[in-house]
């Protein structure tokens, strides 16, 4: 079913949008109807934000890669993914005949909607688009679809790019209590593949939310209408469109040179030295950063900063969880340290204690008390109560570079909810190089800021490693 073309922003212009449903393989039957159940893992996200992917593609020369077939095969290739995902063709709902309970339905006839747009406005190219310099979001905003009413859970959008028509947007929305990265970033490869033909598709999902064991009280406090925490990173008003996207690679080499800081640091402390994961390593610096640029913004200073982000449980449970499940597998990390340690304008004393403390936030996470869960809510709060927690989307192991539609790896991707949550996003090295990809959205002045400051600890993290 297709709608008429409409305006959707300056420049753009809506083509079609239709909605796929799931097509099963040949000599296979029809999906019946199918509902899913959440678990308290996903239900903690019913509130919040979804995610927003960009991907800017070049498309090359040769005529096999005219856009119009290019869109042809992207289009009739997605109802062999979804079919194979088709809890996110469906919506989510109350449970009938019980409280605060909600499934994700799918009915025959669900779909997902999928809008081909082109924009043939100044300074949207994949050229200015496809860079780590600032860009203004408000024009790459525009490339994400909205999530249609209704409990919907993903929705789709190509966009052809000037100049020639030579460059392609594809815009992925996704709730996140129908899944995590993992799911929505298997669901991107597997029609990825689909739309190439000329690989083998990834394994197909898991779908069975009774692998992980359900918590009823933590499902009832995260459901409950007094939960104070489900409001709390809800978007923001329209004016952060007026932020600028900029994306930092952090080399190998350089969180190489975080490690070998925060080691020497400990030493001199007299203190053992933290577990510095490369990963560690980019959220101490950054967080490290993030809060002195604000605290040289010459705003109030809170009296303790707080960082809040994914714990990967998958390989954690007992008994372990399959790769490919679709549903939430992530619980919160909670980091907090006294602004006056953190934001100092020594990067030494900086970055170990933003390292340290994520570094015992994950051990934490990771032993999965009881306690930790039932935490939650007076924590997010906490957090929340005096300043904007610094938190953090994406993760290096979804591979969003490797996404492929037969046309050629990603030029660029980015998270652009990141601006409506205040989070910075996270990739893999696109050279692959084995460095970490950082994106982050900020009001101008403030990304100036920002960038002062990382360079600023990037130079003495280098001077540091030449007098070791």
């Amino acid at each position: 079913m297709a709608s008429q073309p409409a305006a959707h922003a300056a420049g753009l212009r809506v083509l079609r949008t239709t909605r796929v449903a799931p097509a099963p393989p040949a000599g296979e039957p029809s999906l019946p109807e199918r509902a899913l159940p959440l678990i308290f893992m996903d239900a903690g996200w019913l509130h919040a934000q979804p995610v927003e992917r960009v991907f800017f593609y070049r498309l090359g020369p040769s005529d096999d890669d005219d856009v119009d077939a290019v869109l042809s095969r992207m289009e009739e290739s997605l109802p062999r993914a979804i079919h194979a995902f088709y809890p996110l063709a469906g919506r989510v709902r109350p449970t009938p005949g019980e409280t605060n309970r909600y499934e994700l339905l799918y009915q025959p006839g669900d779909g997902v909607a999928f809008t081909v747009a082109e924009h043939d406005g100044v300074g949207v190219g994949v050229d200015e688009l496809a860079t780590d310099e600032p860009r203004e979001l408000a024009k790459i905003a525009p490339f994400v679809p909205d999530l249609p009413e209704g409990g919907t859970v993903l929705a789709l959008q190509v966009t052809v790019l000037p100049p020639n028509r030579r460059g392609l947007a594809v815009g992925v929305i996704v709730h996140h209590s129908a899944c995590d990265g993992v799911g929505s970033t298997h669901f991107l490869h597997t029609w990825a593949a689909a739309c190439a033909g000329d690989r083998m598709l990834p394994e197909p999902p898991v779908i069975d939310r009774t692998l992980i064991r359900d918590l009823p009280n933590m499902h009832d406090e995260i459901t409950s209408s007094t939960n104070e925490a489900k409001d709390l990173f809800k978007a923001p008003d329209a004016g952060k469109l007026l932020d600028v996207l900029a994306t930092f690679t952090l080399s190998k080499e350089l969180l190489q040179g975080v490690k070998d800081a925060v080691a020497g640091e400990a030493a001199r402390r007299g203190v053992p030295p933290p577990r510095c994961t490369s990963h560690v390593a980019m959220y101490g610096l950054m967080w490290h950063c993030y809060r002195r640029a604000r605290r040289d913004d010459g705003g109030r200073a809170a009296a303790a900063a707080h960082f809040i982000f994914a714990v990967d449980h998958w390989s954690r449970l007992v008994p372990r969880i399959p790769d490919k499940y679709l549903g939430n597998c992530v619980g919160p990390g909670f980091a907090s340290a006294p602004e006056e340690e953190l934001a100092v304008a020594d990067a030494a004393g900086g970055v170990f204690t933003a390292c340290a403390t994520v570094a015992a936030a994950i051990d934490e996470a990771v032993r999965g008390e009881l306690a930790y869960w039932e935490g939650w809510r007076e924590r997010i709060v906490e957090a929340c109560r005096d300043d904007a927690p610094f938190s953090v989307a994406g993760s290096t192991r979804f591979r969003v570079y490797d996404v492929d539609f037969g046309f050629g790896r990603p030029a660029k991707v980015e998270i652009v909810s990141v601006a409506k949550t205040g989070a910075v996003s996270v990739a893999e090295d696109r050279s692959g190089a084995g460095g970490i990809e950082v994106g982050i959205a900020l009001p101008p002045e403030r990304m100036d800021r920002f960038r002062r400051c990382l360079a600023d600890a990037i130079a003495w993290l280098s001077s540091s490693s030449q007098c070791n």
